[in-house]
């Protein structure tokens, strides 16, 4: 127990009177005056710059990096991040964010700004975009071409399965090269609509002047310049493509070619001759055509008389999307 007459602990005395023992009053006075003197001298700065100087030693050594290196490949960064992806607050905030009206604004200013336009214009001009726009439309077109061609072959093998099994032939045991009799009418209507479309110009021409020279009653010598000016086109048509290119476009939609066995193309003679054994094969109600069908090389009177066959040529070139 505590003597009452005892004088107060040194402790005590200084809370009441609020100052500090005489011992923190000398170690602050101390450091304080230490302090004012490394100001003073510029200690502090220098001590400063040298503690930031080694800092960024530090950071910059090849130490460090390998060890943030570490860090950031170890498998504790990919869990926070993936921990933090998967969280439903982030995906939260995320979906906040992309639903606020401040993206819409920005994105509305970002479209309607001029360097937008130009980036637009200049993506648009640049010759890898146009080369990949027009290999697409290629790509399209040829796979509508082989689509329209495996169905016509189709078409061309199971007649002649048919007028086999009636006539009781032996069934063809290996696929043919040799195009068929519904593959080639398909190409000649094809041919026949492409003339006739080139031909609406001509034909308009020919009757204006016809009805000029000739009475207005007098229709029939307008018909018969008119039929006789579509058969000189259509010959034409046909002994040009034949040489040149070896198939009309007719041929090349449904992937069909004329070949000369023994010559390396069709020559303009090849092609004068072939289009007379055709108007041969159809004067007779198309009976010379009938060897299309019947024969082993599917050759009808104007392969025979031309000395020429008709191949199938799909090609092989696919569209950029066809492997997807």
């Amino acid at each position: 127990m505590e003597d009452p007459g005892a004088p107060p602990p040194e402790s005590d005395r200084s809370e009441r009177t609020g100052r500090l023992p005489l011992p923190a009053r000398l170690i602050g006075g101390g450091a304080r005056g230490a302090r004012r003197v490394a100001q003073a001298a510029g200690v502090d700065r220098a001590v400063e710059a040298a503690t930031e100087e080694a800092i960024v030693r530090g950071i910059e050594s090849p130490a460090v990096e390998r060890a943030l290196i570490r860090v950031l490949q170890g498998p504790a960064v990919e869990e926070a991040m993936r921990g933090a992806l998967e969280s439903p607050a982030v995906e939260r905030a995320l979906m906040d964010a992309v639903d606020s009206r401040l993206v819409d604004t920005v994105w509305q200013r970002v479209l309607a700004s001029d360097e937008a336009q130009k980036l637009v214009e200049r993506i648009a001009q640049a010759p890898e975009v146009r080369a990949a726009i027009a290999s697409q439309g290629v790509g399209f077109l040829d796979d509508i071409r082989r689509e329209i061609g495996k169905v016509a072959r189709r078409v061309d093998g199971g007649i002649e399965r048919v007028v086999r099994r009636l006539t009781w032939r032996k069934q063809r045991t290996e696929p043919t090269d040799c195009a068929g009799v519904f593959t080639r009418a398909l190409a000649f209507a094809l041919d026949v609509g492409v003339l006739n479309l080139a031909f609406i110009a001509i034909s308009a021409l020919v009757a204006f002047v016809a009805s000029l020279v000739f009475p207005s009653d007098a229709t029939t010598p307008v018909l018969a310049v008119g039929a006789f000016a579509w058969l000189i086109a259509g010959a034409v048509y046909l002994i040009s493509f034949w040489s040149l290119t070896g198939q009309t476009p007719g041929m090349s939609i449904v992937g069909l070619r004329v070949v000369a066995p023994g010559s390396p193309r069709v020559t303009l003679r090849i092609a004068v001759r072939r289009l007379f054994g055709l108007a041969l094969a159809a004067i007779p109600l198309g009976i010379g055509f009938l060897g299309i069908i019947f024969s082993e090389r599917r050759r009808g009177l104007e392969d025979v008389i031309g000395h020429t066959e008709v191949h199938y040529a799909l090609a092989e070139r696919q569209a950029p999307w066809s492997e997807r």
